[in-house]
């Protein structure tokens, strides 16, 4: 399904993407959600595109980006990346020492021209230079926020505004039900 976007130069917004990636054995589907606001709710979401990869690489530990970087350049290109504003990504743009995680590659791979923002629900062991943790509604637990592209402080900022009352924000759960829907299809 292909999702493009007409507006006259009038009423012409930039979008914000938030993607996930789902797998069952070999296949994947991605899934992006574009929306103007970080403070949108699920309502607000101006479009939902998809994308479905088979034969994607096996999961490599420490490698991650290797499997999902080429399912998320797949639905990028059903988008046009000059109205995009930022990318979230479900997982780390940083990991230890500098080491990039899937977002700082996705950063790489757009030629560091939009900005990528991590939202991680695990730590990851010794990056907390590069991590703020954001705590949401009545959850102990935090979001673990990394970027490239923009400040740290902004990126943990937009994502603490977002709409919903629980530890994951509404788009992003909204965002992660779409994908697991693989299973169904």
């Amino acid at each position: 399904m292909r999702a493009l976007l007409f507006y006259s130069k009038k009423e012409f917004k930039r979008m914000i993407l938030a993607i996930d990636v789902y797998y069952l054995d070999d296949k994947a589907k991605t899934v992006g959600i574009l929306f103007e606001q970080f403070t949108d709710s699920i309502k607000e979401i101006k479009s939902v595109i998809t994308d479905y990869q088979s034969n994607v690489a096996p999961y490599q530990s420490g490698q991650f980006y290797q499997r999902e970087l080429p399912c998320i350049l797949a639905l990028l290109s059903q988008v046009d990346l000059n109205t995009i504003d930022a990318i979230i990504v479900d997982g780390y743009v940083h990991l230890n020492d500098g080491k990039l995680g899937l977002g700082g590659h996705l950063y790489q791979a757009l030629d560091k021209k939009i900005p990528i923002i991590g939202v991680a629900k695990k730590s990851f062991a010794d990056n907390s230079q590069y991590v703020i943790e954001v705590t949401r509604g009545q959850s102990n637990k935090p979001l673990y926020v990394t970027s490239l592209g923009t400040a740290l402080t902004k990126a943990a900022q937009d994502i603490k505004s977002m709409a919903g009352k629980h530890r994951m924000p509404d788009l992003l759960t909204y965002l992660d039900q779409q994908t697991k829907l693989f299973k169904f299809e």
